[in-house]
């Protein structure tokens, strides 16, 4: 963690549904002025499209039908650790993107399934901002979640995030939904040893429950609406949340446990920019105050 570096964190599965809470911080960070640099969980596969099929295929044929990207052999955590380690000390640190599909490879100028170069991040940035599956990982190897000021989780219920991932890869990926099946049977070891446990890491945690029946996900006509959703919001450490207001302002919410929130789904994104905002300017301000104290320090000193 650091004051002068401070690191944003949003983790969760794919198909989670980080990619629109991401959107909402960069509301955030424009509306308040906040020049913030951004990382890809992505960024940091160990393999691109191609390699990572054929590894798939050379793990299989020793027996091993469960590696996956939620895995850390098919991911470069100690890369990952030392981007928000480089970070934390220095404001400095690189990255890459992974070319998802063919509007992307008409930007980058490159294949679908490949990674663009390693380039360093912006300079005089106020914070970073990291979005993917590893954001809090802690394993025997890397601690990446003791980096990070600020941790949020998103994690919908599993049916609800099944549905997601199916439509998600069906419509942008042109996946069947077989092959959605194959890859979330294929995941599921790694799911439950490496990305659950990340949501005890969290400082506050966003889970979307549908009010409808998703009893069989892999025959779902479409997503549940936010109106046809909670969210239940937990805090890891609920002192200093001022719950009344909260209370009052979102309508309709009401508080399950002393550390939790239920609002309606619809109300989600006022709900993130209420409960957000503090925090991030709580990390700005503090960094903002660090570097005004050291110029004063130096110019003190040069007059000296």
């Amino acid at each position: 963690m650091s004051v002068r570096y401070p690191i944003i964190s949003v983790t969760g599965s794919s198909g989670a549904g980080t990619t629109s809470v991401k959107r909402t911080f960069e509301q955030i960070f424009r509306r308040e002025g906040i020049n913030a640099c951004y990382i890809e969980g992505d960024a940091f596969h160990r393999y691109d499209r191609i390699e990572m099929r054929n590894v798939m295929e050379e793990e299989s044929a020793r027996g091993n039908n469960h590696f996956s990207h939620f895995g850390p052999a098919a991911n470069l955590l100690d890369e990952l650790e030392e981007v928000f380690r480089t970070y934390s000390a220095r404001g400095v640190a690189k990255t890459r993107h992974y070319v998802h599909d063919e509007a992307e490879a008409a930007l980058f100028g490159q294949e679908p399934g490949t990674f663009t170069e390693w380039k360093s991040l912006q300079a005089h940035s106020d914070l970073l901002f990291y979005e993917g599956l590893h954001g809090a990982s802690v394993t025997d190897k890397v601690n990446i979640a003791r980096h990070a000021d600020l941790k949020i989780g998103v994690v919908p219920v599993i049916n609800l995030e099944w549905i997601q991932k199916i439509h998600r890869d069906r419509a942008d990926r042109g996946y069947t939904t077989e092959a959605v099946m194959d890859t979330i049977l294929r995941r599921m070891p790694d799911y439950t040893r490496y990305i659950c446990p990340q949501f005890t890491e969290t400082d506050i945690n966003f889970q979307r429950v549908p009010t409808v029946d998703t009893s069989n996900p892999f025959t779902a006509r479409w997503i549940p609406t936010a109106d046809e959703s909670m969210v239940i919001i937990r805090f890891a450490k609920p002192s200093g949340i001022d719950f009344p207001y909260l209370l009052s302002m979102i309508h309709d919410s009401f508080m399950s446990r002393a550390n939790s929130i239920v609002i309606p789904g619809a109300k989600l994104d006022i709900a993130m920019q209420l409960i957000l905002t503090p925090f991030i300017l709580q990390l700005v301000e503090r960094r903002r105050r660090l570097t005004q104290g050291r110029k004063f320090d130096e110019r003190a000193h040069e007059n000296f």
